[in-house]
């Protein structure tokens, strides 16, 4: 059952991201400009078609980005404990925080919830990769430069993230029973279709130029971290609210995705230890099917 779920669930995240680290060796495209056309133009597309089709309502959406926050701001919190403990010097603890707390729930997290729960279940991973994405654009800056933030660099950042008005107004279409014009709900579909191979290229892309240095202590805390105790707490947090079916698993998934590569830019922009947060990036991307294979057998048995 284990070797099933991962081959059908799993191997073609991996086989798609094969195909962009190959890319990436023999053509050397720029990630950045693949990453921004996923950023500006297919996620929100992706999202809105998802949020529409589904017509998730907004009870629905804040349960979903309460475990997304919470699960994030609690595993940061104990990442932060963790640090301390093991006495780290502060840019090694802001990278070590910042691996704990932010998820794949992009790239990664997107797919395998369609693989595994199907579309219904997709809707549900977005709000939490929009959560996520939100919680990066603020929270990750503020944990980077660890009390010298820019407060409104912090608040335009919120505002440039894309996906946001696209849950807006997928809420707003859904509150108002409203429908796109045909030649932009097909539109729409295009670019959304185009959203979840070309973000698994991009994986692929970017995990091509990590660069493998770290210190072990604080690279196996982050592992550890990132894949084993962010799904203890989303977990008690889904319970604690009571979701059931699709966001239910949605969300339990989502927090066990490995490290966000979008990490490694905080760290390189802010300068705490981006060799340390790409071979986080590295080794917990490579040991997830460890942890995530069993997961998805409890979440669909």
């Amino acid at each position: 059952m284990l070797l099933s779920l991962f081959s059908n669930n799993l191997l073609p995240i991996f086989l798609a991201a094969a195909a962009g680290f190959a890319l990436g060796r023999l053509l050397h495209p720029d990630p950045r400009t693949i990453s921004r056309l996923t950023f500006f133009v297919f996620s929100p597309c992706l999202v809105f078609k998802l949020l529409t089709d589904n017509d998730l309502g907004g009870a629905d959406v804040l349960g979903m980005f309460l475990v997304a926050v919470l699960v994030a701001v609690l595993t940061g919190l104990i990442a932060l404990a963790v640090g301390r403990l093991l006495r780290l010097p502060r840019p090694l603890l802001a990278a070590l925080v910042l691996s704990a707390m932010f998820g794949n729930a992009g790239n990664y997290g997107l797919s395998l919830n369609l693989f595994a729960f199907g579309e219904e279940g997709l809707a549900f991973a977005s709000i939490y990769f929009v959560a996520s994405g939100l919680m990066v654009y603020t929270f990750g800056i503020i944990v980077a430069s660890m009390g010298n933030v820019d407060l409104r660099k912090s608040i335009l950042n919120l505002f440039r993230f894309p996906t946001l008005y696209a849950v807006l107004l997928a809420l707003g279409f859904n509150a108002l029973g409203g429908e796109t014009p045909l030649p932009l709900t097909r539109t729409i579909d295009l670019f959304a279709d185009a959203a979840i191979p070309t973000m698994l290229i991009l994986l692929g892309l970017q995990l091509e130029r990590v660069e493998w240095r770290g210190r072990l202590r604080a690279l196996a805390a982050a592992n550890v971290l990132r894949l084993l105790v962010s799904p203890l707490i989303a977990l008690g947090l889904a319970l604690a609210l009571r979701l059931q079916g699709p966001a239910f698993q949605a969300g339990i998934a989502e927090s066990a995705m490995p490290t966000a590569v979008m990490v490694t830019v905080l760290a390189t922009e802010f300068d705490v230890e981006p060799s340390f947060t790409t071979a986080v990036v590295t080794t917990t991307t490579l040991l997830s099917p460890l942890t995530l294979t069993p997961l998805l057998a409890f979440l669909i048995g």
